[in-house]
């Protein structure tokens, strides 16, 4: 029996002034199939699941509901026709319970009685495969189990079509086999289900179909079963590409431990211990992995190392220098040069406003003798960068928030690596980031080690980590669960001890 259009798009056109992000595109989603959704960055992914979920209205085009044209013209008449998205961000009230959330803005008694919302909510989550306790409150849930909540709350209002946007990227290796064993059981169920992501693996393994775009247009739409990933690397990018991640081994003769630290500790924001007595080495020519759960302590490490943070107990010494405690400008008077390419782009890393030139002199101005900055060697500096990077902008004066994300990351990495750094840190360098973009990335940080650079990475995507890194540290709550090699150790190792599981012995630190 043929399966059934529950949703169709067509000839859907979104213009944001002379850009157009949706040029005449076509989509079909099937009741009870998992749809996965792929293209570049600015290929129109986004735009397209912001217009079926009614943040945006199309400028032309028609959209279909079970055979009959609708009009979705806010998110109320995507949730009225069954139809809800769960964003990257989670939109959850953290001191609220889980069934708050999840009922919150329904329309209902003014007061529900809280055993019988229980039941409700528990007979939800045993229908889908969830695991949740509706009386838990959400900042004590961990990331799967937000994200389960917010699946939950589509569920509650009757969604039939949900809007996956990224569902695996904080998420372990458990954790994410346990969201595909609950996307199965919404599909056995009659749901419908778009999954956006960039991890063709994932593709390969949840979905019935997938659908490519490229620059803004509906490029084409197969059945994965019928497919591979160096196909639909082709048909995004234009051009084979290379999936293949190499590690390249550095012989232990050429290697010299650049960084060091000893018993690290530091305190967060709410007098909590975001590390506590965090102890290893990182060694030129290599690159070592950070993997944990958010929240883990990889921000407080990367601004220790940094000197964005103070520790309140331990030492980092880089080359020998004790650099503890010390602030970005005094390690850079020590003679010491570290690279740090922020998770945070816009807000740490790169001020939104400003030109590329003045982004690449905001981070070396210092340096300069006398009262005057030596713009022209700003200027030769954001030119190299642009020219080697392969920056697509109209020049070196162009805003960095007019700049796509790949770009911004571009100008970002460049600015660092132009420094000339002994340690170089990154933190989730590639999130958001396209196929092509990432590989770039990749290349880099690989040029780097080559050079003699200790790299740190903080990564979400553990198969980038097994196939890029040397040696992958593990965090979990703060404390450092291991280090181990990527040639002996998978997935679900790793994943284990992200979530506190301690399972082999810690290799040489």
């Amino acid at each position: 029996m043929q399966q059934q259009a529950f949703m169709e798009m067509i000839g859907i056109h979104k213009s944001f002034g002379a850009v157009k992000a949706n040029d005449n595109v076509n989509l079909s989603v099937l009741e009870g199939e998992i749809h996965a959704i792929l293209g570049e960055n600015g290929s129109g992914k986004s735009t397209l699941m912001n217009i079926l979920s009614g943040i945006y209205a199309p400028d032309e085009g028609e959209i279909f509901i079970g055979g009959l044209p609708v009009r979705i013209l806010s998110p109320k008449d995507a949730q009225q026709l069954g139809i809800g998205m769960v964003h990257q961000h989670f939109k959850l009230i953290d001191v609220l319970t889980a069934k708050e959330n999840i009922v919150g803005g329904t329309k209902g008694p003014l007061f529900l009685k809280g055993k019988k919302l229980s039941k409700e909510v528990s007979a939800l989550s045993r229908e889908y495969g969830f695991e949740i306790d509706p009386d838990e409150m959400i900042y004590r849930m961990s990331v799967s189990q937000k994200q389960s909540v917010e699946i939950l709350k589509t569920l509650y209002r009757g969604a039939r079509l949900l809007i996956l946007d990224e569902p695996t990227a904080v998420l372990t290796p458990q954790e994410t086999r346990q969201l595909f064993s609950v996307m199965r059981n919404m599909r056995s169920e009659g749901c419908s289900i778009v999954f956006i992501t960039h991890k063709l693996n994932e593709v390969m393994e949840i979905s019935d179909r997938v659908s490519v775009l490229r620059k803004g247009r509906s490029f084409a739409t197969l059945n994965t079963s019928l497919t591979n990933p160096y196909e639909l690397t082709e048909l995004m990018v234009g051009k084979a590409v290379n999936l293949e991640l190499c590690c390249h081994p550095v012989s232990q003769g050429r290697r010299q431990p650049v960084v060091r630290v000893e018993d690290l500790t530091v305190t967060g924001p709410h007098k909590t211990q975001s590390l506590s007595d965090v102890s290893f080495s990182i060694y030129s020519h290599e690159i070592l992995g950070v993997a944990g759960i958010a929240g883990s302590g990889q921000k407080e490490l990367c601004e220790a190392l940094s000197g964005m943070c103070t520790p309140c107990r331990g030492t980092v010494l880089i080359n020998g220098v004790d650099i503890t405690g010390r602030s970005p400008r005094e390690i850079q008077a020590a003679g010491i040069t570290v690279g740090y390419v922020p998770e945070d782009r816009l807000g740490m890393g790169l001020v939104a406003g400003m030109s590329i030139v003045d982004n690449v002199i905001l981070k070396s101005y210092c340096q300069t003798r006398g009262m005057f900055i030596d713009s022209k060697a700003g200027q030769k500096t954001a030119e190299n960068v642009v020219e080697q990077y392969a920056v697509s902008t109209s020049g070196i004066r162009q805003a960095v928030r007019q700049l796509s994300g790949g770009n911004i990351q571009k100008v970002l990495l460049g600015r660092e690596i132009e420094l000339a750094p002994q340690l170089l840190i990154t933190a989730y360098p590639v999130r958001g980031l396209d196929i092509g973009a990432s590989s770039f990335v990749y290349d880099r940080l690989n040029e780097q080690k080559e050079k003699g650079v200790a790299v740190m990475m903080i990564g979400e995507d553990l198969d980038v980590l097994l196939g890029l890194c040397d040696r992958i540290a593990v965090l979990h709550a703060g404390k450092l669960m291991a280090i181990v090699d990527p040639a002996t150790t998978s997935k679900e190792q790793i994943g284990l001890l992200m979530m506190g599981h301690k399972e082999k012995d810690d290799a040489d630190a």
